[in-house]
This record gives structure tokens, C-alpha cells and sequence, in this order.
């Protein structure tokens, strides 16, 4: 058997081609551009590649972008008072903190800031508890995973889907967004005990743990579905960077019936998931308009 591979690019390219009618129908209809500020603190290389696609995409579909880049050394308050201004300015409809922050910088404050209904990256306390209820703003890399899942199975109710890290950025939102699919979840994580046996009962296995090659193929279920979230720079013999995913791909795709590359598996999905939740919040920023 050789998995067949999940191309996120593809995938992505057409759900960027829907976001960008739907922003200009927008347009037309209201006069209203979507816009959303991105804030960066310091120079960290890997967030300038994030940060300059996601740029990238947001022109291509119509919207603004409006950048707030500060030094590595910026105050934590300087940065709250930021977003401040953001949440009052009706012109911004997303904010967006690039992450990592500077160690100085609580990442929980500063998310804490944003107003719910302008936080695109769906990380607030109050949009992460309204994931139990089907509300709120849905974090964008999940949103991504289960956009691929649906898009190379169709239904997922009844299948087990076990997903490997419990963090607040993939993990937890994850998990309840696969429970809405009517999957039986399995979250596992650093201190889960027998990891393997678990792993091979996965019909559907979603990995996010940041481990170069964690999962072995001896792990994997014939046949199952494989979302690797894992986006890890290592060295090769000759000295270059490469990027390689939580999942030794090379062995998996000999057993796995379905599996995303890294890179171009998750990475563009969630981009395009980030503009799909700031055409969202553009729209319901006018039913809000007195």
C-alpha cells in the first residue's frame, strides 16, 4: 500500500479562490474591505516566513493588512495598550499576535486583550470554552486539520481519531472539533502510558507534539487517515535545513492509506483558514454596527 498524499497547497488554493469572491461580493454589497492588524515583537526568522505569507494571502483575496512590528525589547504594556487601541479601531476586524513572544511578554495577557470578536486566531478563553457549544471563533490550524479530514473522507462520524498533544493551540480545540464530526476521540500526550497500542487503533491520527519523526511506522494502523500538524527544521549530513513532520513520512507512507507532507500538508490550510475567519469577522462586525 502507498498512502495517497493530502495536498494541503491544493486544498488551500480553493478554499483562498472562495474567500476571495465572498470578500468581493462583500466589497460591493457594503463598501466594507476586511482588515486585519498583525502585531510582531522581535525578528524571529521562522515568524518573518509566517508572517510574510500570511501578508501575502491576505492581499491576494482583497483584504488589508495592517502591520504593527516592534522591537524585541517592547514593554508588555506598550503591547496591551495596542490592542487596545485595535479592539476600538472599526476598520480592524481580525487581530493577529504572532507567536513566540518574547519572554518578558505573557502570551496569556496579551491573547486575553483581544475582543473575542476580533480574535482570528480563535485562542481567547471565551472562544476556546465556546468550541463546547459550537460558537466563537474556531482556532485557525484545527479549523485546517478538520477541513482536510472532510475533504479526503467526507464523513468522519463513527471513526476513531486519536489525537497525539493536548496543547491549547491544536490539541484541545482539535479534539472538540472532531467530537462535532461524531468521531470517538482519543487525546494522548507526554504522560500517556502504552502510546503505540493507542496510536495503531487510530482510523484518523493527528499528531502535534514538535518531535521530528515521532511516530514510527510500527505505530500506525494499515490504512489509516494521518494529519501531521509537526513542522520541525533539522540538518541534514550535507549541513542543509530541511523541514520535517511529527511523523517518519517516508516509512508512514507505506502503510497509511492517507497522510499530509510536511511541508504543504497543514501549513497552507491554516493561512487559509486565518483569511476565512477574518472574512467571518468583517461580516458579523456589521451586524454589530448601531
Amino acid at each position: 500500500m502507498v498512502a495517497s498524499v493530502i495536498d494541503g497547497k491544493v486544498i488551500a488554493k480553493r478554499l483562498r479562490a472562495d474567500v476571495k469572491k465572498r470578500v468581493a461580493v462583500l466589497t460591493s454589497d457594503t463598501g466594507l474591505i476586511p482588515g486585519l492588524a498583525v502585531i510582531s515583537v522581535g525578528d524571529d526568522p521562522a515568524s518573518e516566513i509566517y508572517l510574510r505569507n500570511k501578508l501575502n494571502g491576505l492581499a491576494e483575496v482583497g483584504m488589508r493588512s495592517m502591520e504593527h512590528r516592534l522591537a524585541y525589547s517592547t514593554k508588555e504594556e506598550f503591547t496591551l495598550d495596542l490592542i487596545h487601541d485595535l479592539n476600538n479601531d472599526s476598520s480592524v476586524h481580525g487581530i493577529l499576535v504572532q507567536i513566540p513572544l518574547p519572554d518578558h511578554i505573557n502570551i496569556d495577557r496579551v491573547i486575553g486583550h483581544i475582543r473575542p470578536d476580533k480574535d482570528v486566531d480563535g485562542l481567547h478563553n471565551q472562544n476556546m470554552g465556546q468550541l463546547l457549544s459550537q460558537g466563537g471563533m474556531v482556532p485557525c490550524t484545527p479549523l485546517g486539520c478538520i477541513t482536510l479530514l472532510r475533504d479526503q473522507l467526507g464523513d468522519l462520524a463513527g471513526l476513531h481519531a486519536v489525537v497525539v498533544g493536548r496543547s491549547r493551540l491544536v490539541g484541545k480545540p482539535l479534539a472538540q472539533l472532531l467530537l462535532r464530526e461524531n468521531c470517538t476521540v482519543t487525546v494522548t500526550h507526554s504522560q500517556t502510558r502504552d502510546l503505540p497500542r493507542l496510536v495503531r487503533m487510530a482510523d484518523v491520527l493527528i499528531v502535534a507534539v514538535g518531535i521530528p519523526k515521532f511516530i514510527q511506522g510500527d505505530w500506525i494502523k494499515p490504512g489509516a487517515t494521518i494529519i501531521d500538524v509537526g513542522i520541525n527544521r533539522t540538518r541534514t549530513a550535507q549541513g542543509k535545513i530541511r523541514l520535517v513532520g511529527d511523523v517518519d513520512f517516508e516509512v508512514a507512507k507505506d502503510i497509511a492509506g492517507a497522510i499530509t507532507p510536511v511541508p504543504g500538508g497543514v501549513g497552507p490550510m491554516t493561512i487559509a483558514c486565518l483569511l476565512l475567519n477574518t472574512l467571518q469577522a468583517a461580516k458579523a462586525s456589521l451586524q454589530n454596527t448601531p
